[in-house]
């Protein structure tokens, strides 16, 4: 079995080497501590979120403090190709568990969408702190899948924004029913045209609501760059369809 992973700020991890003793405070510290029950002798990783982790074992457990022994230091690079997420906001919180599992499948980013057909809307007096709740929710599923990079979850776009982003991705797919192409053909054919290369590149996989993307948002975004793609022989709901094409975008780029 893995060992539990807790969090630390970026950067506090860089100067450390093996046999280093580092000492988690906070939450994460108390979340070890008295939640985890974490004692001395066991084994524990510590992750910065930003790729770099050690794997060390406890020698001292205070309330406030975990004391780690470190031993193996290593630095995850982040994939070249990167897969971001772009989730219409959804009733019944469906946006924040397609971020949630999306999240433990490997996704790298998230883009919360006000879509047409939103029915939920981020007013302005609530963007701040409905964002924080997903940040909230990617940093604790990527602790829960033993993750050493946090995704980012980015500021939230209208259909203005969204063209934008479109425009300035490698390749930007909009998971539709009515599409004629298959998914992993989509992703297949341009992966081959990108070639493995070692150059950072994003691929946005674009959800909607549950109303699904109005046809004048699938013009605009296709105008703007991006391709339609059919991710299946069945119409998956908001909160399943950015975790499957996750799975299916990881193992046609080779992420697994």
């Amino acid at each position: 079995m893995s060992n539990p992973v807790f969090f630390t700020p970026a950067g506090t991890l860089d100067q450390l080497v093996p046999r280093a003793t580092f000492v988690l405070e906070g939450a994460e510290a108390r979340h070890a501590v008295t939640v985890k029950r974490l004692a001395v002798g066991e084994p524990v990783d510590i992750a910065d979120g930003a790729g770099k982790r050690i794997t060390g074992t406890v020698t001292a457990a205070a309330p406030q403090e975990l004391t780690v022994e470190c031993g193996e230091v290593v630095t995850e690079p982040r994939p070249d190709v990167r897969l971001v997420l772009v989730q219409a906001l959804a009733k019944g919180d469906r946006d924040e568990l397609a971020a949630e599992t999306a999240t433990e499948l490997g996704i790298d980013a998230v883009v919360p969408w006000q879509a047409e057909r939103s029915i939920v809307r981020w007013k302005p007096e609530r963007a701040a702190k409905a964002h924080a709740k997903w940040q909230s929710v990617v940093t604790a599923a990527a602790k829960q899948a033993r993750r050493a990079w946090i995704p980012e979850v980015r500021a939230a776009v209208d259909g203005n924004g969204l063209q934008a982003a479109v425009a300035a991705a490698d390749l930007a797919v909009i998971l539709h029913e009515d599409a004629v192409r298959p998914l992993r053909q989509v992703l297949e054919a341009w992966h081959q045209q990108a070639g493995d290369g070692g150059v950072a590149r994003e691929v946005l996989l674009i959800v909607g609501p549950e109303g699904g993307i109005s046809p004048r948002e699938v013009t605009r975004l296709c105008d703007a760059g991006a391709v339609t793609a059919l991710l299946g022989h069945h119409v998956l709901r908001s909160s399943t369809a950015g975790p499957a094409a996750t799975v299916l975008a990881s193992d046609v780029l080779g992420r697994w």
